[in-house]
């Protein structure tokens, strides 16, 4: 088993979290996060789109999440939009200093700065393209939300995670798994099961998570009716091979 995240902190990271949850790490091959990827393409630099990005960024990150460390990246941190060569969005709480600081902001005070950046023309990296995430059972706003605001002022994003196959060939390389052997497990139809979709693999679509709502699931188990979840995935374009109304061993 590989972790796929659309977590914009590195993979290592996310493997503590496993700890911490109550996972054994040494059950997994290991993690790729959208915060890993971003990392070894912003410091590699021999992809031919990331290395016309230039050092100067805007950075969205996170405040009371905990801020993301841009060690190692050879990057210059800057406030103005006159100086910046693209932005680099890790979260949505907060704009980063250069001295490291960061000065918290609402989702509205960025959007701002991002109409700024799109009539600059600069891009984005996304380092996390999830629109929203389930916490205790409340949907918080993630940087794909950005991300999309910043395509609809005709800004170019580069979608470091899902449903962009990036993540996925990056899992099954780990894994040393071509697309027959392996299934995607997830609860989020754009980003999970497209992704799986656009990858040529099979996947597991969760009804419990962040579409319960939708699906007028109320209770942890509870099974979703069938033609609800039909017409949801006609919605969003994707389409799992199995349906689970939770992912438990």
């Amino acid at each position: 088993m590989v972790i796929i995240s659309n977590s914009s902190r590195r993979a290592s990271t996310t493997m503590e979290k496993m700890k911490s949850l109550g996972f054994d790490p040494s059950l997994f091959v290991g993690a790729i996060t959208s915060g890993e990827l971003t990392h070894q393409y912003l410091q590699r630099r021999d992809d031919d789109w990331f290395a016309a990005l230039g050092k100067s960024c805007i950075h969205m990150t996170w405040s009371d999440r905990g801020a993301i460390s841009l060690k190692g990246l050879d990057l210059q941190i800057v406030e103005n939009v006159e100086e910046a060569e693209f932005v680099l969005a890790h979260g949505t709480e907060a704009l980063g200093h250069p001295s490291g600081a960061v000065c918290p902001m609402t989702l509205e005070e960025l959007e701002k700065i991002l109409e700024r950046c799109a009539a600059k023309r600069i891009p984005m990296v996304v380092a996390n393209p999830d629109f929203v995430t389930v916490e205790a059972r409340a949907l918080r706003v993630m940087p794909g939300t950005l991300a999309a605001k910043y395509e609809k002022l005709g800004g170019e994003v580069k979608w470091m995670g899902k449903p962009d196959k990036i993540i996925y060939k990056s899992a099954m390389a780990m894994a040393g798994a071509d697309a027959l052997d392996s299934i995607a497990v997830g609860d989020s139809l754009h980003h999970d099961i497209k992704g799986a979709n656009e990858a040529g693999i099979h996947s597991a679509f969760i009804t419990g998570g962040i579409h319960a709502t939708e699906l007028g699931v109320s209770s942890f188990g509870e099974v979703a009716d069938l033609s609800s979840v039909q017409a949801l995935a006609s919605k969003y374009d994707a389409y799992p091979s199995f349906v689970l109304p939770a992912f438990t061993w």
